[in-house]
């Protein structure tokens, strides 16, 4: 991957692409490298009266780029709601092999970037390749861990969860993490099965509520600034940092 040459900016994500030069040349981390906090909480199996998910083994990435996605999640809309312009930097929390990473490429244009977050290198390996296929180079991978994604301070634009967050199990450590790395008028937007509606044809355990979020969500740094209830299947709704908390 070509070093990045975008004033500022640059140095600020010089320790995310130290960590996707892991996954990509095979080395090993430098010293740039986050160092690991020394002390971390056990992993979570229940926050806040909800029980969370397992996350998604690669193996089942197929599942993310499969015919009928479109027609289900109505992602061309979604993506359309997000307000990405070009020249922004925007994450892709848990980005898989890359379904919306690619397509937020082409949103944020050539003077934008993308930081594809996954704890999986399989992923990542899977994201890499179908950037090679494409020919995109705005979009720099990154391994995070179970309790930080490793982003750069505030300098992300807007962090994008699809269908991720409920699998979170450090909840906390991560929307702390989140937060951080927001721009001033940075924005995270969580996009989750509708937890209230029992026509939406997923399990249980992979949906959440309206209540449920902004129960886990607010007492963490975060306000509720809009929610769009258009998609077929998903809640959509947009947080800021609340400075107050």
């Amino acid at each position: 991957m070509k070093p990045l040459d975008r004033g500022p900016l640059h140095f600020s994500l010089l320790a995310a692409i130290a960590w996707a030069a892991v996954l990509l040349q095979g080395g090993t981390a430098t010293s740039q490298t986050p160092a690991k906090p020394a002390e971390i909480p056990p992993a979570l199996t229940e926050y806040k009266g909800r029980r969370i998910a397992q996350t998604m083994h690669y193996t089942g990435a197929p599942w993310l780029v499969r015919e009928s996605r479109q027609r289900e999640e109505d992602c061309e809309r979604m993506l359309a709601q997000l307000g990405v312009k070009p020249g922004m930097t925007v994450c892709d929390m848990g980005c898989g092999n890359g379904f919306y990473t690619l397509q937020l490429a082409s949103m944020v244009g050539p003077g934008g970037w993308v930081l594809g977050v996954d704890i999986q290198v399989e992923m990542l390996k899977l994201l890499r390749q179908r950037m090679q296929q494409a020919d995109v180079k705005n979009i720099t991978p990154i391994l995070g861990s179970l309790f930080h994604p490793r982003l750069p301070a505030g300098k992300v634009d807007l962090i994008l969860c699809v269908d991720v967050y409920h699998e979170f199990s450090h909840p906390e450590q991560m929307l702390r993490a989140m937060r951080k790395a927001l721009s001033p008028t940075g924005r995270v937007v969580l996009v989750e099965f509708r937890g209230e509606d029992p026509n939406v044809p997923i399990k249980l355990l992979h949906k959440m509520s309206k209540k449920q979020v902004l129960k886990e969500l607010l007492p963490n740094g975060l306000k509720l600034v809009r929610q769009f209830d258009g998609l077929p299947w998903q809640h959509m709704m947009f947080f800021e940092r609340d400075d107050k908390k």
